[in-house]
């Protein structure tokens, strides 16, 4: 059951071609509206998807708004950013409107 007012409210079940039948055990992929107000971080050895949200936005749970705001990085994994050293990423705002925390 996904709680009210989650990123994920609005997702919708996988289902089978009669839109009936479950084909899968999940929930396919949130839309991903463009982020706003960010600004460019380049990665560097040690950064942690984790530490640069409680840098960013005082608080190690929301790694989450960095990882949509940078859809090249397919997977968080342990939260390491080893891939990306000396890349730019983008860095979101703290809130958006609408988007939930």
């Amino acid at each position: 059951m996904i709680a009210k007012g989650s990123r994920y409210e609005s997702a919708r079940e996988f289902a089978g071609e009669n839109c009936k039948e479950s084909v899968f055990g999940g929930i396919r992929p949130r839309m991903i509206d463009p982020a706003a107000g960010v600004l460019e971080y380049t990665v560097k050895e040690g950064d942690r998807l984790d530490l640069l949200s409680l840098h960013f936005y005082n608080n190690t749970r929301r790694w989450w708004r960095i990882l949509d705001a940078n859809p090249q990085i397919i997977f968080g994994a342990d939260l390491m950013l080893k891939e990306y050293i000396g890349e730019t990423i983008q860095i979101p705002r703290s809130m958006e409107s609408g988007g939930g925390s």
